[in-house]
């Protein structure tokens, strides 16, 4: 099946905000077997959407996935465009206009007038109950002039409401429309970069059988792997995945940490939990991003003790007992003050492990010998130690975000030889 998608917003074309969305989504298709032939943006406008619409037609697409433009407002046109291109009018379903006024009181409010707009619905289209807004979404096919069938869901555009509709009620349709199965496994692994995970598993890579294909999705600190297997078979398809997926992991071993959508925080998280064991953060050039990291998983205060965000020199020395002429000798960004960072931690909170950064995280500070993107982090159980010095890039978001990555892989990393 060949699709396209939409996203509809002129907030996305002004740059106000990213279009997530269709990354989002053009790797949640390609998961069901949809071959997206591209992704448009396109303004709040009924003939732009129209125009999109038609081109995607004669282009061959089967499926058109619109996300945007299902609110209550003036500039909310998606529905009136699709029902224009489809040649259909548009109506107040009473079921959804009750779905909707029940949602507003079950959050103690009124309906406003305007909410009515988000009961209309495309004719011949079937609404999608959306768990997380009031707009729902909606599905509705045609068949065209030339006998193909045409499939069309619209979404919201909100990345929270858009993903659990896709996910509970758009993915799993698409998925059972296929002629053919299709099946995946992504490992998730951290710690080297795409060319050097591709070095280690040629051999694995070269062998794959027809019908078997690798995928590498760099991201900030990590790499997944995307193994998918497509035939007319569903048993052997799972039984060449499942072989495909273990020479894989076998290859990588331990730089392999996970898979499908779990994090490496929660990864640590757990692993830190089977082993009865409570992790400290003493933060400076991360300013409390791994604190931030390890607590958005669920149950984090059973392993997580507390941090500190020692910036300044005063703070490390006040709060985590670095001894101030070590820093004056050393330099605050050296292996000496990491290493004592992680100690004072450790110490200060009573945990188990306690782990640091300190860097130059940019754009300025940085020196011919410690240039920006320097960063050492340090490990310290009591019994072990371990400090890493990591070079990063000149950009500072992209430095916080790949040095709480290390970090949590070095936890990882020193539970696993612990093991």
């Amino acid at each position: 099946m060949t699709g396209l998608l939409l996203t509809v917003g002129d907030e996305i074309l002004l740059g106000q905000i990213v279009n997530t969305n269709a990354a989002w989504l053009g790797e949640r298709l390609a998961e069901v077997g949809v071959d997206v032939l591209r992704s448009e943006t396109v303004r709040d406008d009924v003939d732009a959407i129209v125009t999109a619409i038609d081109r995607a037609t004669d282009d061959g697409a089967a499926l058109i996935v619109v996300t945007g433009g299902l609110g209550p407002t003036h500039d909310d046109v998606t529905k009136e465009a699709v029902a224009r291109a489809f040649g259909v009018g548009v109506t107040v379903r009473p079921d959804v206009l009750t779905w909707i006024e029940d949602r507003y009181a079950a959050r103690g409010r009124t309906m406003p007038a305007v909410g009515r707009l988000m009961a209309e619905v495309p004719d011949g289209f079937e609404p999608l109950h959306n768990p997380k807004g009031s707009a729902p979404g909606l599905w509705g096919t045609r068949d065209l002039d030339d006998g193909r069938r045409q499939i069309v869901a619209m979404m919201p555009g909100v990345p929270h409401e858009m993903k659990v509709l896709a996910e509970e009620a758009v993915l799993p349709r698409l998925a059972a429309l296929q002629d053919a199965v299709v099946l995946s496994r992504t490992l998730l692994t951290a710690g080297k970069g795409e060319s050097d995970l591709a070095a280690m598993i040629g051999e694995q890579v070269e062998g794959l059988p027809e019908g078997l294909t690798l995928a590498y999705l760099p991201g900030l600190g990590e790499v997944r792997l995307r193994i998918t297997a497509r035939g007319a078979d569903r048993e052997a398809a799972q039984h060449a995945l499942d072989a495909a997926t273990d020479a894989v992991r076998d290859g990588l071993g331990t730089l392999v940490y996970g898979e499908e959508r779990t994090t490496l925080a929660a990864v640590v998280n757990e692993a830190l939990r089977e082993r009865g064991l409570r992790l400290a953060v003493a933060e400076s050039c991360t300013g409390g991003a791994i604190a931030s990291r390890v607590t958005e998983v669920p149950g984090a205060s059973g392993v997580f003790q507390g941090g500190v965000i020692a910036y300044s020199n005063e703070a490390k020395t006040d709060l985590l007992g670095v001894p101030a002429d070590l820093i004056e000798v050393e330099g605050a960004v050296s292996e000496a003050v990491a290493l004592a960072m992680a100690a004072g931690a450790r110490t200060r909170f009573g945990a188990d492990i306690g782990v640091s950064t300190t860097g130059i995280a940019g754009p300025g500070g940085g020196t011919p010998e410690k240039p920006v993107g320097t960063v050492w982090l340090a490990y310290d159980d009591g019994v072990s130690t371990r400090a890493v010095c990591l070079q990063f890039t000149p950009d500072r978001a992209t430095n916080i975000a790949l040095s709480v990555t290390a970090v949590l892989n070095l936890v990882r990393r020193q539970l696993l030889r612990g093991a």
